[in-house]
């Protein structure tokens, strides 16, 4: 389950069509108003550049920082003044999970109907919201999508993102959470992101959860979202060529995890599909163990995190 503070929890039962007297006394919020919510750890130059050009394709924009370094929360501090977005202090890294749904009700609270979700290395293009409302507005059952996604393109080689489809609808199998424009509602219908999984498989446990729930995930052949997973770096294994994503050994932990516990949870409902992200996952792993540096300790992660997720241990884990 998520867990949120009291606070929140009041946030998570209001109604989402709802403007707060604070927004409808400038006229902000119409039914095409989005805040942007963007999670950051460590953030950098280029993070503040991310944040440079979403500010005027949103109505408003809330930063969720994870407990970066002091210069780090400093120079996001000055930006924030500047630019006039909303900065959210956490001093501790309290996970990507919690972090969206602080952003995510503080959003509410303002009256929000519409969020769109960003990491602090995802670049959008121009005219990406616009483009995002347009696949809503055409899809023939908008009223039951719970969220939309856009290309993937890596930011270095501009290759994009392969996207697996389910067959019955044909929209994406899962997609990331960076860059999914959802309405608010959805948050009632059928929760906020899981917060004990602290990172890694959010985005894919809360597809999952969509369309178990009735829901549908969809994607934009326009909007481009310019992103990169990992550090991927091509090699060549006995004449086999591919692309290992470099992930640290710590989130090679959460990443065995909760893979572990998103398909115990959902093989029943979705057996094609869950099996399907079984194959994807064994196959990018078999690429780390194969390829990247650090193997010695990744495999240790690898096993526990397995573990962990088969005896349903959550949450945070220290000395990775």
């Amino acid at each position: 389950m998520v867990n949120i503070d009291s606070q929140q929890r009041t946030l998570v039962h209001m109604d989402a069509e709802r403007v707060s007297p604070a927004v409808a006394s400038v006229g902000a919020t119409t039914s095409r108003s989005v805040c942007a919510v963007m999670v950051t750890y460590h953030a950098s130059a280029e993070t503040l550049e991310n944040i440079r050009i979403v500010l005027p394709q949103v109505q408003e924009l809330v930063v969720v920082d994870n407990d970066s370094a002091a210069g780090e929360i400093a120079s996001l501090r000055e930006s924030s003044q500047i630019s006039g977005f909303q900065l959210i202090e956490n001093h501790e890294n309290r996970g990507i999970a919690e972090a969206l749904n602080q952003g995510i009700a503080w959003a509410r609270s303002r009256g929000y109907p519409w969020v769109i979700l960003f990491d602090q290395d995802s670049t959008i293009t121009n005219g990406f919201i616009l483009q995002m409302f347009a696949t809503w507005e055409s899809h023939p059952r908008r009223e039951r999508v719970g969220s939309i996604h856009p290309r993937y393109k890596d930011r270095v080689t501009g290759v994009e993102a392969p996207i697996q489809r389910a067959k019955d609808d044909g929209g994406p199998l899962t997609s990331l959470t960076s860059g999914a424009l959802m309405p608010t509602w959805i948050f009632d219908r059928i929760g906020y992101f899981a917060s004990d999984f602290f990172i890694d498989c959010v985005d894919v446990e809360f597809c999952f959860r969509l369309r178990a729930s009735g829901y549908y995930v969809a994607d934009s052949k326009e909007a481009v979202l310019l992103h990169s997973a990992g550090h991927p770096e091509r090699v060549s294994v006995m004449g086999f060529g591919f692309s290992p994503t470099h992930h640290s050994a710590a989130r090679r932990y959460y990443m065995s995890r909760n893979r572990v516990v998103v398909s115990r949870r959902y093989i029943r409902l979705f057996p094609g599909l869950v099996l399907h992200y079984v194959y994807l996952t064994l196959r990018e792993t078999a690429k780390c163990l194969l390829a990247e540096r650090d193997r010695a300790r990744k495999i240790r992660n690898f096993l526990l995190g397995t573990w962990d997720g088969l005896v349903g241990r959550m949450g945070k884990r220290e000395n990775l």
